[in-house]
């Protein structure tokens, strides 16, 4: 079966010709760049040549990263977890059109059949390009902190049940979400990190010597930090300080309001700092949405005032964020610099996908995955492999105000 790509065309698909992007405030690695010159030349960022055409004068605009979002369960209305093609797309080009260029489909629990199934059809888009990979967010996970999961789905970590995910995934599988504390939980760990595939913890009940444990087995990953785990607790820590204080570990946090207090998002950025965090989303169908009902893998959510729980009430099931949010949350209110989240944004999270090479940051020879925004930090423009899904901005139809505090530090 052949799988047909989301609005912006099939992927690895490029512009013609070469377009250089000049005058825009160019978030790179080290810093921002004023009036920073992007030259992209079949489908990538390269060296600038002294005789370019195709210029895009974009003073006053803001050139970051395309976003990498490696936790993600839908959006526009649609849900990776359904099983069907076109819903999958849909949740792919509502987060292109967000300037997320890179995600991974994350499933929730379900039946270990109907998991692998859709594990089938994601991987198809993976191999296609559309896709990153797949992170499976369950069945493994502790039933007092399943959060937005099905209980009676929930299973043990069976060997020969991680086997199964990972063979269906078809060398798509790039991270999968365990509660360590469980039954076969350290053994399975170990099997995923020998197959290649990210270990997380999370939904877990695991205190700080099992979380511990499962670091040194090779989980890499803590699935947003602070929800669906203990409380820090000064005489039973819990897994939140072993997994902040091991720097082998990359912390997801959720920047949308509503999963974290501003207080304890700085908090974790302080301790664990740009490299070792990854903003995700963790959206489910109503990304990009309004308020109503939607379904999560085999239960019901409501969503209201953008706040998306269980319906009748309940956990919080998933959230409505698009990562352009998540970033104006991270400089205008959070005041980070703005080089400091597109490293949380872009950076870490191609890091901890193995994709760090290709995608991530502004750099020659990488794939030009950009995002162009105003002053407001709006996405007005973004661009995937040398090509625009949306935008470009009209040449100089922005001023140049001096940005805010928050959006000027580097």
């Amino acid at each position: 079966m052949t799988v047909h790509t989301p609005t912006g065309g099939r992927a690895g698909s490029v512009a013609a010709g070469r377009t250089v992007l000049t005058g825009a405030r160019v978030v790179l690695p080290g810093g921002v760049a004023e009036g920073g010159r992007v030259t992209v030349e079949g489908g990538r960022i390269v060296t600038g040549r002294p005789e370019e055409a195709g210029t895009l004068d974009l003073t006053g605009y803001w050139v970051l990263p395309g976003f990498v979002d490696m936790h993600v369960h839908g959006g526009g209305g649609a849900s990776f977890s359904t099983g069907a093609a076109d819903d999958a797309l849909t949740v792919i080009d509502t987060h292109r059109r967000h300037g997320t260029t890179t995600m991974v489909a994350s499933t929730v629990t379900d039946d270990l059949d109907e998991l692998a199934e859709r594990a089938g059809l994601l991987s198809e888009l993976t191999e296609q390009g559309d896709l990153a990979g797949i992170h499976f967010e369950g069945p493994f996970i502790a039933l007092n902190r399943c959060g937005a999961h099905q209980p009676s789905l929930l299973r043990e970590p069976e060997p020969d049940e991680v086997r199964k995910l990972i063979g269906a995934a078809r060398g798509a599988a790039r991270m999968l979400t365990i509660a360590p504390e469980l039954p076969h939980g350290i053994e399975a760990v170990r099997l995923l990190a020998d197959h290649g595939v990210i270990p997380a913890v999370g939904h877990t009940d695991a205190d700080w010597e099992t979380t511990r444990r499962a670091i040194d087995a090779g989980a890499r990953v803590a699935t947003h930090l602070f929800n669906a785990m203990p409380a820090l607790a000064h005489r039973a820590p819990g897994p939140i300080p072993a997994l902040l204080e091991d720097e082998r570990v990359t912390v997801e946090l959720i920047n949308d309001g509503v999963h974290l207090h501003p207080s304890v998002l700085r908090l974790a950025f302080r301790n664990a700092g740009p490299g070792r965090v990854a903003f995700i989303t963790d959206a489910m169908g109503a990304a990009g949405m309004g308020d109503g009902t939607y379904p999560l893998g085999p239960l019901e959510v409501e969503v209201r005032d953008g706040v998306a729980r269980l319906a009748e009430g309940g956990a919080i099931a998933g959230s409505t964020l698009t990562l352009d949010h998540a970033l104006r949350r991270a400089v205008l209110e959070d005041r980070l610099g703005i080089t400091e989240a597109a490293h949380a944004l872009s950076t870490t999270p191609a890091r901890v996908l193995g994709l760090g090479d290709r995608v991530g940051s502004i750099e020659a020879g990488k794939d030009a995955d950009l995002v162009v925004l105003d002053t407001d930090l709006t996405v007005v423009g973004v661009m995937r492999r040398g090509e625009w899904l949306s935008g470009p901005p009209a040449p100089n139809a922005v001023a140049a105000p001096a940005p805010t505090a928050g959006a000027a530090r580097s």
